[in-house]
């Protein structure tokens, strides 16, 4: 006698396993990002309201666009590093799963692109300066 159906029994255990590993990943993210997100508020102290000092008037365009810069090579390493913990945490994650480990793996190149942009910031300031005329 020949089987030639699989039985629901069988299907259903495995589409339930794929499903609690689904949720397990999910959680063990979410709690990533939780954690994360406390250590920054615990970083960040408590917010009160105090007399604001001016340090410095730009009198410039050249300061301006020097701020700028140091403003978008800051926001890229940030964003890069963000990316770069996204793609290590769903690699550990992935437990071998192959579309798993791909999106990981995208997520990591997405950071070092990132990084790279944080690095090329000051030649594209550069060349916006030598257009504008600063």
């Amino acid at each position: 006698m020949r089987i030639t159906r699989i039985p629901k029994s069988v299907t259903l255990s495995a589409g339930r396993g794929r499903a609690r590993l689904a949720r397990t990943r999910r959680r063990a993210l979410t709690v990533a990002v939780l954690a994360a997100l406390a250590v920054l508020a615990i970083a960040a102290g408590p917010a009160s309201a105090q007399s604001v000092a001016v340090l410095a008037i730009v009198t410039s365009l050249d300061q301006v666009i020097n701020n700028a810069r140091n403003w978008l090579i800051g926001i890229l390493a940030g964003v890069a590093t963000i990316c770069l913990t996204v793609a290590g945490v769903r690699y550990v994650i992935a437990s071998g799963d192959p579309a798993e480990i791909e999106k990981a793996k995208a997520a990591l190149r997405a950071a070092c692109l990132g990084y790279v942009l944080a690095m090329l910031a000051p030649v594209i300031v550069s060349i916006l300066k030598s257009i504008v005329g600063a």
